[in-house]
């Protein structure tokens, strides 16, 4: 495979994701397929529709399709991509309750599964690998179905950790999934300025979890540490505001007894828009910009031999995130 087809991929697919995101808007408002305000968590002036996700989804099979020639691993993160897709789009059309969301999904981790995308220790016996895997596929799924509660911020923290996971594959000569990367990550910023406060489309559940299964199979393929001992915490680095959404979401809903599951406005960004006096545009721009952060930490523990440094960087930008999770956390929000 030639370099320049890292980013072609990534220019096609960002002019498709361009082009169709109008067009399935168009569609949503049509089926009806929006996200009506409902004075409570949902506080947009009007309805929103959903469908971006499947716009950046077929920008991103479009761009695969013609770059690249799919081999069984490939296959089978396309395949379960595209089944946590369908799993949100009945969502989006509807609503599942929890436990049929669940099972759809862990349709989708059995696949990646059974294609061998499993988290690589060698000091595990084999059985934990499935079992560390699937779970790790399960939180990043979620993760990014929980942090898609304002304009831009769920694409916006997708597209940088696409891009590092792109960069991180690229520089450790691992083109096929660097292309996959970029794809994805073109993608998202062709629909991301329709996802901008104020939204005029939304990714829905089908965007979200899909994305999330995408970036999570991702994550497991690359062999993050052929250049650095410190490489395999390169993914919890790319998608560390997503992952800290679930611990936070569910430490401060047990706080308030609450089922982990039910919505609530205890969401880090929605607690950092409040302290903004609701200005959403720029608590998303402040949540990339320590998404960045983390990005670049990841790119330095993949690709800087000597870890010591990179390590150092990462753990303190770990703990200043938990202390300002924490600062937010003391804010007085609506039920």
């Amino acid at each position: 495979m030639s370099w320049w087809y890292v980013p072609a991929a990534f220019a096609l697919a960002g002019l498709v994701a361009l082009y169709l995101t109008p067009l399935l808007r168009q569609v949503a408002l049509h089926l009806g397929v929006v996200d009506r305000p409902d004075g409570k968590l949902k506080q947009q002036p009007a309805p929103v529709p959903y469908l971006g996700g499947v716009a950046v989804f077929l920008a991103y099979l479009l761009s695969l399709g013609l770059f690249l020639q799919f081999d069984a691993r490939v296959l089978a993160i396309l395949l379960a991509g595209t089944l946590a897709l369908l799993v949100g789009l009945v969502d989006d059309f509807g609503a599942l309750s929890p436990l049929p969301k669940l099972l759809g999904l862990g349709v989708a981790v059995f696949a990646l599964l059974r294609a061998g995308v499993l988290v690589e220790l060698v000091e595990l016996p084999f059985a934990l690998h499935w079992v560390l895997a699937a779970f790790w596929l399960l939180l990043v799924a979620n993760a990014f179905n929980l942090v898609d509660v304002m304009d831009g911020l769920a694409s916006g923290l997708a597209l940088i950790a696409a891009v590092g996971i792109s960069l991180a594959s690229f520089l450790t000569g691992q083109g096929v999934l660097a292309l996959m990367a970029a794809s994805l990550a073109g993608a998202l910023l062709g629909f991301l300025p329709a996802n901008l406060a104020p939204a005029r489309m939304y990714l829905g559940d089908a965007g979200s979890l899909a994305l999330g299964l995408t970036l999570g199979a991702l994550a497991l393929a690359v062999q993050w540490s052929e250049v650095s001992p410190a490489g395999f915490l390169a993914p919890v680095a790319f998608l560390a505001l997503p992952l800290s959404e679930v611990g936070y979401l569910v430490l401060l809903r047990a706080r308030r007894r609450l089922p982990f599951w039910r919505g609530s406005p205890d969401h880090f960004a929605l607690r950092w828009r409040q302290l903004r006096r609701g200005d959403v545009r720029g608590t998303a721009w402040r949540c990339w910009a320590v998404g960045g952060l983390f990005a670049l930490a990841g790119l330095a523990l993949t690709l800087v031999p000597q870890f010591e440094v990179s390590l150092a960087v990462f753990l303190a930008l770990a703990l200043g995130w938990a202390l300002w999770l924490l600062r937010l956390s003391l804010l007085r929000m609506g039920p």
